[in-house]
């Protein structure tokens, strides 16, 4: 398991993370969502091991994470950026990682790169963006660690390239219970590959959510009632936004679906429906609910 526990982080003035608790559990798939400068990265960070906190504990599996080979041996993080090891080919690559990863697959990484068909002599520097990516996935999976960090993981690939990318992640997590951690701005690409994920907001956590049970709580009601209804007529529903246009009411509950049935149907309604919402819809009202006003997740 990992474990923040009043977990604060500051750059001079700027504090990126402040007094965050968070548990993700083993064979998780797991998403970080927020805007730049959300604290999404500096997370990541912590957990690598390259930042140590200035408050809490940063912990994996019951040990601190800085400064610990054995835990960090574990631990494989791919950053949002390309240019590391750039002067590098891809076979040195592979073998400068292999020094430090005890479990490195030489079988895996092959296996891999049959798929990608990534020149293994040629200077990293020389590869797109979107082939860099691959090449440091492709390796961090080969090092066959329990837990895998991506920071914007699919910036820079070609919709097929991200198919395929997903397709690895999702394979080592179901072969090996690899738990992994995604961090991105997009509500899509979480989405489809992670099925917990927490939602930063200036260096705090906003919520933290089974996706499945959160789509599950939150529906749109689209609704015509014979006799003028107002928001207070609703009064025992949690109601995340109301709203209405002319003839047609929309409201934005949430609680369970049968609950909210029975209290529209109460009100006679001339028309009633009940509209799937999208997670990014989801996660807007959410936070409209609790005051705050964010914008930034695409």
């Amino acid at each position: 398991m990992i474990e923040l526990k009043g977990v604060t982080k500051r750059f001079e003035e700027f504090t990126a993370l402040d007094n965050v608790d968070l548990e993700i559990g083993t064979g998780t798939a797991f998403g970080l969502l927020g805007s730049n400068g959300a604290g999404k990265s500096t997370i990541l960070r912590l957990l690598s091991g390259i930042y140590t906190a200035d408050g809490g504990n940063v912990i994996i599996d019951g040990q601190e994470v800085f400064d610990n080979v054995a835990v960090k041996e574990r631990v494989f993080f791919i950053n949002d950026e390309t240019v590391q090891f750039s002067g590098m080919t891809l076979r040195e690559l592979k073998n400068y990682y292999k020094g430090f990863y005890p479990n490195f697959s030489e079988e895996d990484f092959e296996k891999l790169n049959k798929i990608i068909k990534l020149p293994m002599d040629k200077r990293i520097d020389k590869f797109s963006k979107g082939m860099k990516r691959q090449a440091i996935v492709i390796t961090g999976l080969a090092c066959r660690t329990d837990y895998l960090l991506l920071d914007e993981a699919f910036d820079g690939l070609d919709p097929t390239m991200r198919i395929i990318v997903k397709r690895m992640l999702v394979d080592a997590m179901l072969d090996r219970q690899l738990t992994t951690i995604i961090s991105s701005h997009n509500l899509k690409e979480i989405n489809e590959v992670c099925d917990t994920a927490a939602l930063l907001h200036q260096g705090k956590i906003v919520f933290c959510r089974d996706l499945d049970s959160l789509k599950g709580n939150i529906h749109k009601i689209q609704a015509a009632f014979p006799t003028n209804c107002e928001r207070g007529d609703f009064a025992d529903m949690e109601i995340l936004h109301f709203e209405k246009n002319q003839s047609i009411t929309y409201i934005i509950a949430k609680g369970e679906e049968e609950f909210i049935r029975e209290r529209i149907n109460a009100k006679n309604p001339l028309v009633f429906d009940m509209i799937p919402l999208t997670l990014e819809e989801i996660f807007i009202y959410e936070m409209e609910g609790m005051g705050y006003d964010f914008k930034g997740i695409d």
